[in-house]
């Protein structure tokens, strides 16, 4: 059956949100079929708008703000007053209420989980109560280094977490990681090929899941598509080693992983994406997959102006 893509809404909570549909078509009987894998797609197409719209964390940031924590699920729904089964299915995905989603992204900061904590203090042991607090005063006491982190995040990505970079996660760890997987993966990597090999990993992601992969946007340039501040991002990492070498009258930089990849950042989908960005392109070199990618409407439509290359032309990519 032929895979097909159409625009359509969906209310969610009461609001109209526009979607790519992902069917399977079967061109006998012109029915249309989805599966588990484009429904939940389209359900986090959907989500992702809410959440963005109203300030209501991720998924994965309401399961990072527990972990930091260092804190059960059990204890962080009682912190919270949220119910346990409730507050687990948010770390399943299920989309939290406005005032619960605010209330969780509040205590990112950790002064505001102290208040937290020691209003929840008589539902606590003491020794449990003693063991939170302590955690959370050393995380205030080394805050400026987190916000460290933090700044350094925001000066690589550029962009905050929304539409314009897949509603990625802002990570520099997971996308050190996702480097040196395609570069543990795929023969010799010059920047030019890895350019190309980021957009189809997060254009597909996105396609495929409803949400890209590396946190980086990206722009359409004379060369293909590349991510905004390519350069920069490449330097950031000592893991990824550039190696200048020159081909003829060309000199580029290839880039050599010192480690292996830590397979246990991804979810099996997004490792999914990534054996297949990698099984497709490995071989091909950074001339041929420019060539390719030169083919993309993602790329046709915005490279006269040098755009930014929105999230929805991933579902017009041709090559994977």
């Amino acid at each position: 059956m032929k895979r097909v893509y159409e625009k359509r809404t969906w209310n969610f909570r009461g609001e109209q949100y526009e979607y790519e549909h992902i069917a399977w078509l079967c061109e006998d009987s012109g029915e249309q079929f989805t599966d588990d894998e484009s429904d939940t797609a389209g359900f986090v197409q959907v989500t992702n708008q809410y959440r963005a719209k109203y300030g209501i964390p991720y998924t994965d940031e309401i399961i990072a703000v527990r972990q930091r924590y260092g804190i059960s699920a059990a204890k962080m729904s009682l912190i919270l007053g949220v119910g346990i089964n409730q507050y687990r299915l948010y770390e399943q995905g299920e989309v939290p209420s406005v005032s619960n989603g605010r209330m969780i992204r509040s205590i990112m900061n950790p002064k505001v989980m102290l208040e937290m904590v020691e209003c929840s203090k008589n539902e606590l042991s003491v020794s449990e109560y003693e063991k939170i607090i302590s955690k959370v005063q050393a995380i205030i006491a080394s805050s400026e280094t987190y916000k460290m982190e933090q700044y350094e995040t925001r000066r690589i990505f550029n962009t905050p977490r929304g539409a314009d970079n897949g509603y990625a996660q802002l990570s520099l760890n997971r996308l050190r990681n996702i480097m040196l997987y395609i570069l543990n993966r795929c023969d010799e990597v010059w920047c030019t090929k890895m350019n190309k090999l980021l957009f189809y990993t997060d254009f597909m992601s996105y396609r495929e899941r409803g949400m890209a992969m590396t946190g980086l946007s990206y722009r359409a340039i004379d060369f293909g598509p590349v991510p905004e501040r390519w350069d920069r991002v490449y330097s950031e990492f000592p893991e990824v080693r550039q190696e200048l070498r020159q081909v003829g009258d060309f000199v580029g930089s290839v880039l050599i992983a010192s480690e292996e990849s830590d397979y246990s950042m991804f979810t099996d989908a997004e490792l999914k994406v990534l054996d297949s960005i990698c099984t497709h392109f490995s071989k091909m070199s950074s001339r041929e997959i420019s060539r390719i990618s030169h083919d993309e409407d993602a790329w046709l439509n915005h490279h006269d102006k040098r755009e930014h290359i929105p999230f929805d032309d991933a579902y017009m990519i041709k090559a994977i």
